[in-house]
């Protein structure tokens, strides 16, 4: 039998220190605990316990770009961020549109046994939005396939769509969506603004995102299925959200980490390492993203990890991939722009970085109550201490995060999936 002990944590940074107890990877007993015998000990100093964190957007890069990301390294740059779940995005090479390919992420992620993998199946076939990809083989392969998206391309074809929509309510998946109409976004390389006349950058409107997702909305909720709304970037598309979920439509939604702090007054420097999709927009979209994600408007946190190698960042801006890191710097982020700020305690913390994410993406071991009986996923969380960032130092293969350099609040110092302690104190585990 595994015991771990947690000495002098103080679950979801509430009350007293108290002892957690894990045995065999269930929580046993919370309060003033002594040391049993052949326990593994965490000395927890009063830091904030929380459920271990669910990533609904990351991308592994495996298979296809191994010299970017591979599945261990990204569960290994999860982990160390605090997360004990991750949804691996299908824009692979090959693509995850067939049982044959989820099924070989889900083995991966088990055999780096860091951070449950839960691969994302394609919606059409080689994400090229023309038929329908093997949804309900997927759905039913080893890997269970429980969310499916194009991401990185739009599922455009409005006909296509409401098909995957109906199909997915007999699966009980839910469709994530890339929201963008490429016949608005043909070239564009920044948000359509002030910063993108000025540096010569043809524009990426605002409206390019909207109509889709109130499109999809729409479709949503005729099908009375589950859409879920990928990397929401601007102020209108908040705006949607409120209105589709007033009537009833059943849509869910995330936010990046990097759209709820940088801007596109970024882009003036031209590096590239801004480069994202959807764009970094202006300082009142933050501003409105952050209170939606407050407010539940947006239910979630999810990084959008996207992992590139130098040849492909360091470039001309129009040459480079879009994309940032985000594993490692998601929760610093999220204490930065929601815990300082007064809009979210470490309650809301749990809510939009675990407990949402786990139910949208129909975890039903992730995002648990801490409490007697529960699965021991669990992050402790140090709030106070400030740490630099540097890529260099992750433990992703690539190194391209828009915050090389900063100084961030918020540190993870021991993260257990199923009760194994995975990180501890900024390292793998051995």
């Amino acid at each position: 039998m595994t015991t771990v002990l947690i000495q002098g944590a103080r679950p979801y940074g509430e009350g007293d220190p108290v002892d957690v107890l894990v045995e065999d990877g269930v929580i046993t007993d919370i309060g003033s605990i002594d040391v049993p015998d052949e326990a593994e000990v965490i000395e927890a100093g009063g830091h904030v316990l929380l459920p271990g964190f669910v990533d609904l957007h990351t991308h592994l890069r495996e298979p296809g770009r191994e010299d970017t990301e591979t599945i261990a390294t990204g569960s290994a740059a999860a982990a160390l961020g605090g997360y004990t779940a991750v949804f691996a995005m299908a824009n692979t090479d090959p693509v995850a549109d067939n049982a044959v390919i989820v099924d070989h992420v889900w083995r991966r992620g088990q055999e780096a046994g860091l951070v449950d993998v839960h691969p994302v199946g394609a919606v059409t076939v080689g994400l090229k939005g023309e038929k329908l990809a093997e949804i309900g083989t997927m759905a039913k392969s080893e890997a269970r396939v429980k969310v499916f998206s194009d991401d990185g391309l739009c599922v455009a074809d409005p006909l296509l769509m409401r098909r995957a929509l109906e199909y997915s309510t007999a699966l009980g998946v839910v469709i994530a969506q890339h929201a963008e109409e490429p016949r608005l976004t043909a070239g564009a390389q920044a948000h359509e603004g002030e910063q993108a006349a000025r540096l010569g950058y043809t524009g990426w409107p605002a409206s390019a995102e909207e109509s889709i997702v109130a499109r999809d909305c729409l479709l949503a909720q005729h099908a009375n299925a589950r859409l879920h709304v990928c990397h929401v970037s601007t102020s209108g598309t908040a705006d949607i959200l409120k209105w589709a979920k007033e009537r009833g439509t059943k849509v869910s939604a995330e936010v990046t980490p990097h759209h709820l702090l940088l801007t596109d007054e970024r882009l003036a420097t031209y590096d590239p390492v801004n480069k994202v999709n959807p764009p970094l927009r202006t300082g009142s979209d933050a501003e409105k993203l952050r209170a939606a994600l407050a407010e539940g408007v947006i239910d979630c946190v999810a990084t959008d990890h996207a992992p590139h190698a130098v040849q492909d960042k360091d470039c001309e801006w129009n040459s480079a991939r879009p994309g940032m890191l985000g594993l490692q710097t998601a929760l610093s982020i999220v204490v930065e722009t929601m815990v300082r700020t007064g809009l979210l305690d470490w309650r809301g913390v749990a809510r939009v970085m675990s407990e949402r994410p786990a139910e949208i993406g129909n975890l039903s071991d992730h995002g648990r109550p801490i409490e007697v009986g529960e699965p021991a996923n669990l992050t402790l969380v140090d709030p106070d201490t400030e740490w630099t960032v540097r890529g260099v130092e992750f433990a992703s293969i690539a190194a391209n995060t828009p915050y090389e350099g900063m100084r961030l609040p918020g540190v993870v110092t021991a993260t257990l999936l199923r009760g194994r302690i995975t990180t501890r104190e900024g390292k793998i585990a051995p």
